[in-house]
């Protein structure tokens, strides 16, 4: 198949560098005895769960008596033509446009990719060095290039929690129900779900594909949810609330598999200053979105298509690293 043309990558720190620099921040930040090395081992220290996702994936596809899933077929047998903006398969549609409002410090810019699939399993996730479990993260674009995307954006960001039901690729990685999650099922549709309220097998027996476990709702019926800029994501340490005007990432369903996703810049007066949690269900219902969801943000925030950073992160032209991204293969 036609692989998109990647420039260069400009030399990034070593993983160890970058692990230093976040240990000596905690370090001064939690000087109290003990909390070190609980912060050290909670938001620094890798711990692995399942270290080749792939060849795990490929066994319970064995182990469930199925064969290569609808994408993987599909990846070896059609060929994608790609522009700057648009890529056209037998797979799926992508058209990408920037959007600039508004003037001054007050100026919002933010990306949108319009997708349509032929399959909803097309859709899939790849997690940060092909390994599951906490505080292992790659950037989004590394994380796209080693599997192979056409378009990519980041996703909850799994890793930075142990809650959450956690469905990859048809594949159960976690089953700790505590928020309200996004479900992308295998006929096309999406939902959200309050993941108290079932189990990981039960949403796979009914046939969901992929889940996020970030949030909130910013949609329903496509109408804008209320109380959403006051919603606490985590109770965590440095990530107690969402609100104000942020970088955003967020997906949208306009029917059975047509969707938009949105990123939002942000924290960079004059080019983006991001937008409230209901400013970016607009974004999404101007769209003709009925059902949104909001995804991890702030640095975090990505897109990449053809692989290019399509966005700029903070202003500066730097990713974060995630623990995940939702990606279509080119």
């Amino acid at each position: 198949m036609n692989q998109p043309t990647r420039t260069p990558e400009a030399p990034r720190r070593p993983r160890r560098v970058r692990r230093a620099v976040l240990a000596g921040v905690l370090a001064v930040a939690l000087p109290v005895a003990g909390g070190t090395a609980w912060a050290l081992d909670r938001y620094v220290v890798e711990h692995v769960e399942i270290s080749d996702v792939s060849a795990y994936e490929a066994s319970q596809a064995a182990a469930a008596g199925t064969a290569a899933t609808t994408a993987d077929t599909a990846e070896s047998d059609t060929s994608g033509v790609l522009t700057d903006t648009t890529y056209t398969s037998d797979d799926a549609d992508i058209s990408v446009s920037t959007v600039t409002t508004g003037t001054g410090d007050d100026t919002v810019t933010y990306y949108v990719a319009d997708v349509t699939l032929t399959d909803a399993t097309v859709l899939r996730s790849a997690f940060a060095q092909d390994a599951f479990g906490e505080n292992i993260t790659e950037t989004t674009s590394d994380i796209a290039a080693d599997n192979d995307a056409v378009f990519a954006i980041n996703g909850d960001y799994y890793g930075f929690r142990d809650t959450g039901i956690v469905i990859r690729n048809g594949v159960v990685y976690r089953d700790e129900g505590a928020r309200q999650g996004l479900a992308f099922y295998t006929d096309g549709h999406v939902e959200v779900y309050d993941e108290t309220a079932t189990t990981a097998d039960q949403l796979v027996a009914d046939g969901v594909w992929n889940t996020l476990s970030f949030g909130p709702a910013l949609l329903e019926d496509g109408q804008v949810l209320s109380g959403i800029d006051d919603v606490e994501v985590d109770t965590n340490f440095g990530n107690h609330s969402i609100q104000g005007e942020q970088p955003r990432t967020a997906v949208g369903v306009v029917d059975d598999n047509h969707l938009v996703f949105v990123v939002v810049d942000g924290r960079s007066p004059g080019y983006s200053a991001g937008v409230t949690m209901t400013g970016l269900a607009e974004i999404m219902q101007g769209l003709g979105a009925t059902t949104a969801y909001n995804l991890d943000g702030g640095g975090s925030s990505t897109m990449v298509f053809g692989g290019e950073l399509v966005n700029d992160p903070l202003g500066k032209d730097q990713e974060r690293g995630t623990s995940d991204i939702l990606y279509i293969g080119g």
